[in-house]
């Protein structure tokens, strides 16, 4: 049966309305790609080793006596000899540090009664240069005497911000050339970058514990400390 006139009118606006949706859904796309160019993401890594130049000791005297007083007495006064000692020695009063003091009772063998009381007071002690520290620390011993209990020590770059910043100079330009092997694989180019992040890595402290009592003649190395640094860079690939 042949369609009437307004029939086919009818039909003519509903194509033309099709053929205006679907271009208008192709500009649409076209803005989105426009909008979202192509990208790379990559992350780069630089790694920067440095000499430590200061040792971080953690020092304490500990004495056990009878009663509370006695036990404190005694350990007050045998750290603030050790305090002094220090000074002596040159260490600056600004690096030595009180971090803990503690005061415990001791039971005997049966656990039932009090038979004396434990008193340990901690220092913790800045060391710079690192090459001075085998002395010191044998200051603290010699001083400390049987009392004496090191902790810990540990080693540190006082200042590592060249070195942070020559990690993070490593950092970049190994995202880049990630970033440009991407780009060549992929049979494009490297356009202009468009985000960067960052995370520090730090300086890692080189641990070397020094459990009890040690002797005067310690031989010490400080060995190297790597500073690391990543980035995280997003390029327009074109």
């Amino acid at each position: 049966m042949p369609l009437s006139r307004r029939a086919k009118i009818t039909f003519g606006i509903v194509l033309a309305s099709g053929l205006a949706a679907t271009t208008a859904a192709c500009d649409h796309d076209h803005e989105r790609v426009s909008s979202n160019p192509r990208q790379v993401t990559v992350i780069g890594s630089g790694h920067v080793q440095g000499v430590p130049d200061t040792l971080t000791a953690d020092v304490a005297i500990e004495f056990i006596a009878p009663d509370v007083t006695a036990a404190m007495d005694q350990t007050n006064a045998r750290q603030q000899a050790v305090i002094d000692a220090l000074a002596g020695a040159g260490v600056d009063r600004k690096d030595i540090s009180t971090t803990d003091v503690t005061l415990q009772p001791q039971f005997d063998s049966a656990g039932n009664t009090i038979s004396g009381y434990r008193a340990n007071n901690s220092i913790r002690v800045k060391i710079h240069p690192a090459g001075s520290a085998s002395r010191v620390l044998a200051v603290v011993v010699g001083t400390g005497g049987t009392a004496t209990r090191i902790n810990s020590v540990s080693y540190s770059i006082a200042d590592d911000s060249q070195l942070v910043k020559d990690a993070r100079a490593r950092a970049f330009q190994d995202a880049k050339d990630r970033a440009e092997q991407y780009a060549s694989l992929s049979g494009l180019g490297l356009g202009k970058i468009i985000s960067i992040s960052e995370a520090a890595g730090g300086t890692p402290p080189a641990p070397g514990p020094l459990r009890g009592a040690m002797s005067s003649a310690v031989p010490l190395e400080p060995g190297q400390q790597t500073v690391s640094f990543s980035v995280t860079a997003v390029w327009e690939l074109r």
